[in-house]
């Protein structure tokens, strides 16, 4: 009589054993990566932003300014035009996707806005800090330069 092929109660088991020990361990690394991701890309947006501010303000040689509102987890560049092309000032909500990121502070000064001089140099340093979850993203303007870094 030939052997009976498949596999065992018991194997079967270790398997599934084995499988959810695994996913255990697998799915909080993800959530933390998700974090990670989702706090570098806000941050890197806010940073784009500012540079695209200081271009402006540099192009037509007069002021530009970048506010930010840290309760609605927004900004918005003023004295510039919208740069999606719909008109109006152009604003940004770092709570939606794909950010879905929060503004814990801004301060330029003791102010939530930055103003870059028609030399696109910012009136006063200041950082802005974003956060995903625990994963928290900062972005420096320096005041003698204007130069725009995160940490």
């Amino acid at each position: 009589m030939a052997p009976a092929s498949g596999f065992t109660l018991l194997e079967l088991v270790l398997v599934a054993g084995i499988i959810a020990i695994t996913a255990a361990m697998a799915i909080p690394r993800y959530g933390r990566a998700t974090g990670r991701h989702k706090a570098d890309l806000a941050a890197g947006r806010v940073a784009a932003d500012l540079r695209q501010a200081q271009l402006y303000a540099r192009t037509i040689s007069a002021s530009c300014t970048v506010a930010f509102t840290p309760a609605t987890s927004t900004y918005q560049l003023l004295n510039a035009p919208s740069l999606d092309g719909t008109g109006g000032t152009y604003t940004v909500d770092l709570r939606v996707p794909p950010y879905q990121a929060r503004i814990v502070s801004a301060n330029f000064g003791g102010a939530a806005q930055v103003v870059f001089s028609g030399w696109g140099l910012p009136g006063k340093a200041g950082t802005v800090l974003i956060a995903v979850g625990s994963e928290q993203r900062t972005i420096s303007v320096n005041g003698q330069t204007g130069q725009v870094s995160i940490q």
